[in-house]
């Protein structure tokens, strides 16, 4: 009977490493014999057909052992009957809206100087109070008018004042041009807001009262309409005068950071849609030969998006679709093309509003006409001490 003799103490690891991956047993008894010295009292050299077949076999067990490592498992673990699935997104995520609301709040009032968490900055010198802001709001179902006291919009006016080059050689003259049209603003009470050539933001008439800054105007949304927005809507003003096509070479941008921070905060703090915040040409109306653009002050060129807002240029003209106004030639000259898209959508929604009433344009007019109207006389009856000072 032969016995199996044992392989010398130096290569015991390997072969028993390489006999642990032959799992049939014959195999196994015949590798050990082969590997196996003829005499223990002398080594032995290993046959080249011996270093092959280890080398087979070795390959072939780490094949096996890399395939059972890596293949996937024939049962799947179950998911518990509890287990609620997480649904993956069919589309992608929306991305946020850049004009939506954001909360800012007072960070310190420091003496005659307010200063806010996105970096606003108000100076309150000069600020003066009027009346108490209360005027009507008509639902646009022709429902009864609602009093409210909260502002409703935001609108953009300029100076119009005198005007020096914006450069160090003129500081003192940009300083004592600043200084005069803010002693003037005061006077007249004539916007809620003033920003001057350097940036910074003067508190005129305190947000809640009214200012004369609009005086004969119209505005409307989706919900609400609005006649003369002194009441409704809050004053900014920029010290610059009515630029032609191009923002740039009127409005420096140290104003429109500031104008930017200044939306900002008010929109959030009184809940302003991002639709309510216009240029003083889109509301500014002449009732005496119903024409809008009585003033024309950003009739083009205001920096909308640079003021964290849509174009609301391409809005239709509330005053043409809601009111029964027109515009002529000089208007749309003084507005060039931004308006235009917004003057045309204007006169399509008249044009569906009189079909579906079986009028005529001109019919459907007259009748906006009259509910203006209407509705600018209770405004005048609900407010009778108060003027129409632009």
């Amino acid at each position: 009977m032969k016995v199996c003799r044992q392989p010398p103490d130096t290569l015991r690891p390997w072969v028993e490493r390489v006999a642990g991956h032959i799992h049939d047993p014959i195999l196994r008894l015949r590798f050990l014999k082969t590997v196996a010295p003829a005499d223990p009292g002398r080594p032995r050299r290993w046959p080249l057909k011996f270093w092959l077949l280890a080398v087979v076999v070795f390959a072939l067990g780490l094949a096996v052992l890399i395939f059972m490592l890596t293949r996937p498992p024939l049962h799947p673990p179950r998911r518990p009957a509890n287990a609620v699935r997480r649904a993956e997104p069919a589309v992608p995520l929306p991305a946020a809206n850049p004009h939506a609301v954001t909360d800012v709040w007072l960070v310190e009032k420091n003496g005659e100087l307010e200063t806010y968490s996105n970096g606003l900055r108000i100076d309150t010198r000069f600020t003066i109070a009027t009346h108490h802001r209360s005027y009507l709001a008509f639902p646009a179902n022709g429902g009864q008018p609602a009093r409210r006291t909260e502002p409703a919009g935001i609108v953009f006016h300029t100076t119009e004042s005198p005007q020096a080059p914006f450069a160090p050689s003129e500081n003192g003259v940009l300083k004592r041009l600043g200084e005069s049209l803010l002693e003037y603003v005061r006077r007249r009470q004539a916007y809620n807001f003033l920003i001057d050539r350097f940036g910074r933001t003067y508190r005129v008439v305190t947000e809640s009262d009214a200012a004369n800054h609009s005086g004969y105007s119209a505005w409307a949304d989706d919900n609400w309409s609005y006649i003369n927005l002194n009441e409704s809507f809050l004053g900014i003003a920029f010290e610059a005068v009515s630029p032609g096509t191009r923002w740039s070479a009127q409005m420096n941008p140290a104003q429109v950071r500031s104008a930017a921070m200044l939306v900002e905060w008010l929109r959030g703090r009184y809940h302003i849609p991002a639709s309510n915040c216009v240029a003083h040409a889109q509301v500014s109306v002449n009732p005496a030969n119903m024409l809008v653009g009585m003033h024309h002050d950003w009739a083009a060129g205001l920096p909308f998006e640079e003021l964290g807002l849509p174009d609301n240029y391409a809005l239709p003209l509330p005053a043409l679709w809601a009111y029964g106004f027109d515009c002529d030639a000089n208007f749309t000259g003084r507005a060039g093309g931004r308006m235009q898209a917004g003057i045309e959508a204007a006169r399509a929604i008249l044009a569906r509003k009189a079909a579906a009433a079986g009028l005529s344009p001109l019919q459907y007019r007259n009748r906006l006409r009259q509910r203006y109207r209407e509705m600018k006389a209770a405004v005048q009856q609900s407010q009778p001490e108060k003027g129409e000072s632009e």
